[in-house]
């Protein structure tokens, strides 16, 4: 039996950034928890592509703009090896063309740079713990601002679409809206346990990790059009 009292292990880091001098500011930041380590820095996405195999970090904070590899292409490179690695993107401005295609690429969420220190700390925190920290708000501005580029014809429509119940499909949507759990809740008339239990069905059915990907997958899907 697991002893409840057991200190939990820390969370490991990754920090990927081409700048050295923002690196050493993360740094300061975040070595000042006990429940975080960080474990290496890259300099660029090839490294940090490189790092994430050999360390197997819990979570990388991912640059957008690095020499050699962007964070785009970073990001993807690391969830499509399937490694048990989360990827945090940090970007210079809250609605960076970038952040939409890192988010469909498997990351995690964004942050801007210039976040609080203590955000920045809960959403590594959430993030590691399997969830994302993307608000679905701003989510669903970025959506809305570079709509133009969502579309994708090459994809096949999602197989687990047509597989959702009807209270599935309306979860599903007043997610993409940029409801919480609990607006959900009280808008369906059921209780937030409810709610929580549609959306990990909705997302063992569609086979994403985390309701920032559901939001993406309902745009792009026609399920939820942008600016409606």
């Amino acid at each position: 039996m697991t002893d409840p009292t057991a200190p939990t292990r820390p969370v490991r880091i990754l920090l990927a950034d081409d700048q050295p001098l923002l690196r050493t500011g993360f740094r300061m930041v975040l070595g000042a928890e006990p429940d975080l380590d960080i474990v290496a820095e890259a300099g660029d996405g090839v490294e940090a592509v490189e790092l994430s195999r050999r360390l197997l970090p819990d979570v990388v904070l991912m640059d957008i703009r690095m020499p050699r590899m962007d964070g785009v292409t970073a990001t993807r490179a690391i969830v499509d090896a399937r490694l048990p690695v989360r990827v945090l993107i940090l970007t210079t401005f809250d609605l960076d063309e970038y952040v939409v295609g890192a988010l469909r690429a498997g990351a995690s969420g964004f942050l801007a740079k210039d976040v609080p220190a203590e955000d920045l700390v809960t959403a590594i925190h959430t993030v590691a713990g399997g969830d994302a920290v993307v608000a679905p708000r701003i989510l669903r501005r970025l959506l809305d601002r570079f709509a133009d580029a969502l579309p994708d014809p090459a994809a096949s429509p999602p197989k687990g679409l047509s597989a959702l119940t009807e209270r599935e499909r309306e979860v599903l949507v007043q997610v993409a809206r940029g409801l919480s759990n609990a607006e959900i809740a009280r808008t369906l008339s059921v209780s937030e346990t409810t709610i929580k239990t549609h959306v990990g069905h909705v997302l063992t059915k569609l086979g994403l990790r985390d309701r920032v990907q559901a939001v993406v997958l309902a745009y792009e899907s026609g399920l939820v059009r942008p600016g409606a």
